[in-house]
């Protein structure tokens, strides 16, 4: 048998074709679980196998580092590891990143630009607002950078944003974005969506390097091409050279791969108008559909389907299994929340103690974070190994945080963001006045703030005290500073927890917790140390990559090296291992459950209000993508899957009654258990009560009664604009009503403080100003 039938061999027909397409655009359409990384990869062996295609000419773009770890671990099976290291299989930041180390110095960038993750944008946004002088309450830091990220994603600078502002909160806005933008660019920095945004800019605007990205990689793939936004839909048109009216270089073969029904990330900015109409985009393109799943059983499937097929403008798409039908899935309405979490943690429990099942098979999804918390008391209580995923990572840490500021002004001393959370820590006596005035001193003499601390003799009414602090500490970086050429970054981080007391601190701490800190920097320490062992593997690589051979002198890891493959690690990526024992639970929100399967999942707080969304029940658009959230958690479970409500679940201190949600309303009866439908406590209004089929009595619709801990006799007619006042959060504005009778909902914005409330106006505390 050739290797090209063996890379052919066991994939069904569609894949096939997948596989072996050549020529024009190509979207793969896979449904879950249906195979698209094995499609994917064996499509990449079989362009070099087949097609004589140079590894080097492969660009394979994922979303997380998981993903591209374990798509690159398939091509070198199939393949072999130099193959496999001399082709870029990556996210869409770690693609720009080495772009843009190679070419940022053509728009004023240094190479070692500091990469700003969320936490730092922040920060630089409230330094930002704090020199406009704006009051926080009406233009908030947080709603700010959110907007400034949005606009980012579309593409639009602050130049064109500020002609299109209109209203003052726009105007202000603008500035916020120049004034943002220009602190960046001093610091020689880049937050998470300048990667996309300057790489766009960076190609359209010098050709040169717009050709010579063309002209290596002439097949471009992308996975999971639902999630992507706008900047990175334009990134992929211009790197294949689709804009092209007289093109040098013939566009790349696209090839990519994506489920409009798995679209769930609307909320980043992830357009699902770049799948629906890819067709459109490029004429000449092929759609080919996978439909046969090999997760999961076809009860779990026909479940799914049912549910994601109330969605209206979908490409038809039915998955399938040859798996057999499998287990009915499990129904359970609880009287409250602790008895749904009661019940799960017990099913757990009752699987694992019949060796059914380890605890590392099971996970738990819930639609928001603050669901989570009575599960853990419950598990906590059973004494069942969990672990949530989303909680405070390795990298967020205050401590980590704190070094990595260390290590970012020692690679850019311009780094404002950094340099400002580490000029005090360990407190040195510089405190928030003398910090002020060196702000003051820097914008009135037009310098950067790290030029200010050198010149701190200069700085008008600061204490002889704080000078003094001032002038040691710039010192310490000095000193620091002296040693980045000759050292190692393990021996960097060594070097900055040794010399600035950091660890000493720590270390003569009574604080329990502090102890964990240290071993949190301990661990911190061999990250740098494990870099470095596979760093010239790497280097080996990129210049495999690039067509060059390694420089001996280059060949050691360089602090800027380092911080930018901390810089790219992504949160996602980050989930619970097996231990010998079968590792533990895995509690999660459905949002970070997308890519993932298990063998049993629960999908708990199934009422209308909960999932789907208050906020997103007036909003057909929204709903849908609800609807679509459902449709990827029921597709995560492979054998058993559990679905649960709660009769009463509190909120806000005062027990809100919740009608079924419409999912699962949605699924056929005949494929669910009821273990319990009716409670015998049940307390809910009449119309709102579930009987022992599972269906509501009082059919579909809003429902709940968040804040409320009273029923009002007689609801106001409220319309758009209306000013209400509310018993707890005060005076505010209607913005939206929606339904009508006793079921209907107003979204009123009680200001900056409490923000937008979607209440059901019949009882809800509210009255009619």
């Amino acid at each position: 048998m050739s290797s090209q039938e063996q890379l052919l061999e066991g994939l069904n027909g569609p894949q096939r074709e997948a596989v072996t397409h050549g020529g024009g655009p190509l979207l793969i359409v896979a449904g879950a679980g249906s195979g698209k990384t094995r499609v994917l990869t064996h499509r990449i062996a079989y362009l070099m196998a087949a097609r004589g295609v140079r590894p080097g000419e492969i660009l394979a773009i994922t979303f997380t580092n998981k993903a591209a770890a374990e798509m690159r671990e398939r091509i070198q099976a199939l393949l072999g590891a130099r193959a496999a290291a001399s082709m870029w299989i990556m996210t869409f930041h770690s693609a720009c990143v080495r772009i843009l180390r190679r070419e940022a110095h053509r728009l004023g960038y240094p190479s070692g630009f500091t990469i700003y993750d969320s936490a730092d944008s922040a920060r630089l946004m409230q330094l930002v607002c704090k020199e406009m002088d704006l009051d926080p309450k009406r233009f908030p830091p947080k709603s700010f950078s959110a907007q400034i990220s949005n606009l980012k994603n579309e593409l639009v600078d602050y130049d064109t944003f500020a002609e299109q502002a209109q209203t003052e909160q726009e105007k202000k806005l603008a500035e916020a974005y120049r004034l943002y933008q220009r602190r960046l660019h001093e610091a020689g920095a880049m937050d998470f969506d300048d990667l996309i945004m300057v790489t766009v800019n960076l190609l359209q605007m010098f050709p040169d390097v717009a050709e010579h990205y063309r002209r290596r990689f002439r097949h471009v793939m992308v996975d999971e091409y639902q999630d992507t936004n706008h900047a990175q839909y334009v990134f992929i048109r211009e790197l294949v050279g689709a804009e092209q009216e007289a093109p040098v270089v013939p566009p790349s073969e696209l090839c990519v791969v994506g489920d409009a029904d798995q679209s769930i990330y609307a909320f980043r900015g992830a357009t699902i108008r770049n799948i629906l109409e890819f067709e459109r985009d490029f004429p000449d393109a092929r759609t080919i559909l996978l439909e046969q799943n090999y997760r999961s059983t076809q009860t779990i499937l026909s479940a799914a389907n049912a549910v994601i097929e109330r969605n209206e403008g979908r490409p038809a798409k039915n998955l399938w299994s040859e798996q057999g039908e499998g287990t009915p899935i499990v129904g359970y309405v609880a009287d409250n929340e602790h008895d749904e979490a009661a019940f799960v943690v017990g099913e757990i429990d009752k699987l694992t103690d019949d060796g059914a099942i380890t605890p590392g098979e099971v996970a738990v999804f819930y639609r928001t974070n603050a669901q989570s918390r009575v599960f853990e008391d419950v598990f906590i209580r059973m004494g069942l190994p969990y672990k949530i995923v989303g909680g405070v990572r390795f990298y967020e840490r205050k401590e980590i945080r704190d070094v990595l500021a260390y290590l970012r002004v020692l690679a850019n001393p311009e780094d404002t963001v950094s340099l400002r959370r580490i000029i005090n820590v360990p407190k040195r006596g510089i405190g928030a006045r003398a910090e002020e005035s060196l702000e003051l001193f820097a914008a009135r003499e037009r310098i950067t703030f790290a030029q200010a601390l050198r010149r701190v003799d200069e700085v008008p009414a600061m204490a002889t005290r704080s000078v003094n602090a001032v002038r040691n500490f710039t010192a310490l970086l000095d000193e620091l500073a002296a040693l980045v050429e000759a050292s190692s970054p393990s021996q960097l981080v060594e070097a900055v927890l040794d010399k600035t007391g950091y660890l000493s601190e720590l270390a003569e701490s009574k604080d329990i917790q502090d102890e964990s800190r240290v071993e949190n920097l301990e661990e911190f320490v061999d990250v740098a140390r494990e870099f470095e062992n596979t760093f010239t593997a790497l280097l080996e690589d990129e210049a495999a990559l690039e067509g060059e051979e390694v420089v001996e002198e280059d060949a050691e890891p360089t602090l800027v090296d380092f911080l930018e493959r901390i810089s790219l690690v992504a949160d996602t990526d980050q989930l619970p291992d097996a231990d010998d024992e079968g590792g533990v639970v895995t509690l999660m929100t459905l949002h970070s459950a997308k890519g993932l399967e298990f063998p049993v999942v629960f999908l708990t707080g199934l009422e209308d209000g909960v999932f789907p969304h208050m906020r997103t029940l007036g909003d057909k658009t929204q709903l849908e993508e609800e609807r679509r959230l459902a449709y990827v958690g029921l597709t995560r479970a492979e054998r058993l899957l559990y679905v649960s409500r709660a009769a009463v679940r509190s909120a806000w201190g005062s027990p809100s009654y919740n009608p079924p949600s419409r999912f699962l309303d949605e699924v056929p009866p005949s494929l669910v258990d009821w273990r319990r439908g009716e409670s015998p406590v049940l307390s809910a209004p009449p119309a709102l009560r579930r009987g022992p089929s599972g269906r509501s009595f009082g059919g579909e619709g809003f429902g709940g009664t968040f804040g409320r801990s009273r029923q009002k006799t007689e609801a106001p007619t409220l319309s758009v604009g209306d000013l209400v006042n509310h018993d707890k959060f005060g005076m505010g504005r209607v913005q939206l009503v929606d339904g009508t009778g006793d079921r209907t909902k107003a979204r009123i914005d009680f200001g900056a403080d409490i923000g937008e409330k979607d209440l059901m106006v019949k009882y809800a505390p509210i009255e009619k100003l």
